[in-house]
């Protein structure tokens, strides 16, 4: 599967990618995740926005990227997404390689925290993240906070 990866900021987002996102996000933490939760949380105006489309032209893969200061007083990644009926492509893995090579190249290489679900902690781990707080209830979900220092 090929897919297509933009980087962009939220005041270049054209209407309609603006909702593929909020549709995208909609699907996998409100509905597939069981959450009511705010999702449009005046965050996206401070982020960069990575979108992965396949072949067909359709979203199957989101993160918003963050610069230190704005989230946590370092670089963050947040809001990770893959569509769940391509999840068996190993896009999870594709998407966080994206990430973190546009967070760098638009922040430079600096240290990067996330508040992952709980459960995606062995997944994160294998990005060099570790837990750096004690478990928190987000939304009615156990997250933790992790941090991915830089190697020497």
């Amino acid at each position: 599967m090929t897919i297509r990866w933009h980087c962009i900021p939220f005041e270049s987002f054209p209407p309609l990618i603006l909702y593929d996102v909020l549709r995208l996000r909609s699907e996998v933490f409100v509905v597939e995740q069981n959450c009511a939760f705010q999702d449009i949380d005046r965050q996206d105006v401070d982020a960069y926005h990575l979108l992965g489309y396949n072949e067909a032209g359709e979203l199957v893969a989101y993160a918003r990227l963050f610069g230190a200061g704005k989230c946590y007083a370092e670089a963050s990644i947040g809001r990770v997404i893959v569509a769940q009926q391509f999840r068996q492509y190993g896009l999870g893995r594709e998407l966080m390689r994206q990430a973190l090579a546009h967070s760098d190249a638009l922040f430079g290489p600096q240290p990067n925290k996330i508040g992952a679900q709980q459960h995606l902690e062995p997944f994160y781990n294998t990005f060099g993240y570790e837990q750096c707080g004690p478990m928190y209830v987000e939304d009615g979900i156990p997250h933790i906070p992790m941090l991915r220092n830089l190697t020497p």
